[in-house]
């Protein structure tokens, strides 16, 4: 009757010892480390950086308990956070001797001491967010009205070449603040560009002046759709850039109509986390300006040209182009890295969207034999990746960037345009530092909490319950071995409203267990026998556990959906802390106790504290 079948102790075991190992990364903490990346597409991260950061080290007599080489950085553990600090302020002034064109970003982090037995297993510890691990907290301002007026450069360039294609001569047309404003020469001209706008610019509102000019405007519900898409790409592309920088668990999230919140744990130095922010590249193909005057600038024997800019070359020649842009970053939906099939120099194989293609293709057609250049903008600066001869007219929305490049750094262009640029400028508002010690103090406070709890319980539990107390407090700690390493698996971020919500799943699963015990206890009151008892309370009680933590489950799951931040993390380790309590306060529980009694015939009583017959008078069964 209480005998569970091996297969089900089998279940209990792997469960238990599964959970443990996935758990023990947490018990390690975490080690002061700096990490060295690359600040430019340019800059290549391998093994002689490794080899760079351990001389510079020991020159000025630091020792590291760990260098290791990742996928883009280097990181560098220490045992004290002052090393860490003297290590920062040596390699920034080896990497970077000047500050104005920083090649690596030097930044302070926290790794995981996990060992590496437990790494190869794929266990690492829980994430933990800001409140608990410490880093840098940004409140952006997003500037709508630049992205009005980018929105306004596309149109101005669109509504220009339709008027060209459709043969509408006009005295000139140009953006004013986030107006465009077109000058026409007589009614005649005016009432056909006034016609185009409205059937072919369904997003702008126009109105006439006297003197035959015409004013656009970005309608109301147009403009509002620019600025959401503006915020939305801003929140993707830091998500993009942050996480190719390799910050775990970043919180990127909108606040308001116009701002953005930013949260990296475990990043302690602004400064850099500001440079993170502002690292996002993008592209821009313009003509050469082949005309005399350019080609003498080119040289350098002349001035540059009214209407052209010079840009480096990645051997440091200098490319003159016109001012004009033909095509943006905005149009290019994919980016990979590859080689070039006929070469096999490494290259970028870049993916237009329509519009880009067909604008490609017109730029090709209207200009073979010219030469045009693919200019990467990154941290405000132009370099020209390479600025082929355009032989003949380019199609299909495919484009191939290829040049004196390496396979790492088609790999890290592609990366970065695959990030993409903002869509409007941002400013920081706010800007918060919290401390590791500051989230280590919030760490040993929660920790206490909930140790304190389940002493508390099981305390009480082992004195009204005797026996099946200590029963009920098993599970209660395999609960939380359980619940700890689902969110170590999942990699979930642990904050102190997520302690908060593992203190209330304590409560919630041993609730379950004194619902059992009561039921067993009605059972023997009844004058059923032990065995009997036992398997009609755990069969009596599981229908109300389920219900009731269904019930707690929809909540969760709501808090889920609807809720951010702080709420979020509650919610998560509610809704898991739902699901192991009903493991391990009825699956594993009964285990324990079919174990200890399932085994024994004649069962006469049951250690359950004192269970009183109806009438008050003699106890039925005393504890034993």
């Amino acid at each position: 009757m209480n005998r569970y079948p091996i297969w089900k102790y089998a279940i209990i075991l792997i469960v238990l010892v599964v959970s443990a190992i996935y758990a023990l990364p947490n018990l390690f903490g975490e080690s002061p480390a700096v990490q060295v990346s690359a600040g430019r597409s340019t800059v290549r991260i391998d093994t002689g950086t490794i080899t760079r950061v351990e001389q510079t080290l020991a020159a000025q007599g630091i020792q590291p308990s760990l260098v290791q080489l990742d996928a883009s950085s280097v990181k560098v553990r220490f045992e004290d956070t002052d090393t860490q600090l003297k290590a920062r302020d040596a390699l920034d002034k080896a990497f970077n001797p000047d500050p104005a064109d920083a090649g690596h970003v030097v930044a302070l982090n926290l790794l995981p001491r996990t060992p590496a037995w437990l790494a190869s297993l794929g266990a690492s510890p829980m994430y933990l967010g800001l409140d608990l691990r410490g880093g840098v907290h940004f409140m952006l301002q997003v500037d709508m009205a630049a992205a009005l007026q980018r929105r306004a450069d596309v149109l101005t360039a669109d509504l220009r070449t339709l008027l060209r294609e459709r043969g509408v001569r006009h005295g000139g047309i140009g953006r004013n603040g986030e107006t465009i404003e077109l000058r026409a020469g007589d009614a005649q001209t005016l009432a056909t560009a006034r016609d185009l706008v409205r059937t072919q610019f369904a997003d702008l509102q126009t109105t006439e002046t006297s003197d035959f000019r015409l004013l656009a405007t970005i309608a109301p519900e147009a403009a509002r759709r620019v600025q959401e898409q503006a915020l939305k790409q801003n929140i993707t592309t830091l998500h993009n850039r942050i996480n190719e920088l390799g910050v775990a668990e970043p919180v990127i999230q909108q606040q308001g109509i116009d701002r953005i919140v930013v949260q990296l744990p475990g990043v302690q130095d602004t400064a850099k986390a500001k440079d993170i922010l502002g690292r996002t590249a993008t592209l821009e193909l313009r003509l050469v300006d082949e005309s005399t005057d350019g080609l003498a600038a080119e040289r350098g024997t002349g001035a540059v040209p009214f209407g052209s800019e010079r840009y480096p070359e990645r051997n440091g020649r200098a490319v003159i182009v016109k001012r004009e842009v033909l095509l943006t970053g905005e149009n290019l939906t994919d980016a990979q890295a590859g080689f070039d099939s006929q070469t096999q120099e490494a290259a970028v194989h870049l993916t237009l969207d329509a519009k880009g293609t067909r604008v490609f293709r017109d730029i090709t057609r209207d200009n073979v034999g010219k030469r045009m250049a693919i200019i990467l903008f990154e941290k405000g600066r132009g370099e020209v990746v390479t600025a082929p001869v355009i032989r003949g007219e380019i199609g299909g929305g495919r484009v191939q960037i290829s040049g004196a490049m390496t396979s790492v750094e088609a790999t890290d262009t592609a990366l970065l345009l695959r990030a993409g640029s903002l869509a409007a400028p941002m400013e920081i508002v706010e800007e918060r530092t919290i401390g590791p010690s500051l989230g280590a103090e919030n760490i040993a406070k929660g920790f206490n909490s909930v140790l304190w709890g389940f002493i508390a319980i099981v305390v009480f539990m082992c004195i009204y319950y005797a026996l099946f107390g200590a029963f009920s407090s098993l599970a209660l700690g395999f609960n939380v071995l359980l619940l700890v390493s689902l969110l170590s698996m999942l990699q979930a971020t642990l904050t102190l409203p997520g302690i908060a919500a593992m203190a209330l799943a304590l409560g919630m699963a041993i609730d379950s267990n004194v619902l059992i015990n009561e039921r067993v206890r009605e059972e023997l009151r009844r004058g059923a026998s032990p065995q009997m008892a036992i398997n009609a309370g755990y069969d009596n009680a599981w229908s109300t556990i389920l219900d009731s933590n269904v019930t707690s489950l929809i909540a969760g799951v709501a808090l889920l959906i609807f809720g951010s931040g702080p709420v979020r993390g509650f919610a998560v380790v509610h809704c898991l802390g739902i699901v192991t309590s009903m493991f391990s306060s009825v699956f594993f529980s009964r285990g324990v106790v079919n174990f200890w009694y399932g085994r024994q015939k004649k069962l006469k009583t049951v250690s359950i504290g004192t269970v009183w017959r109806p009438d008050g008078q003699t106890p039925a069964v005393k504890g034993d």
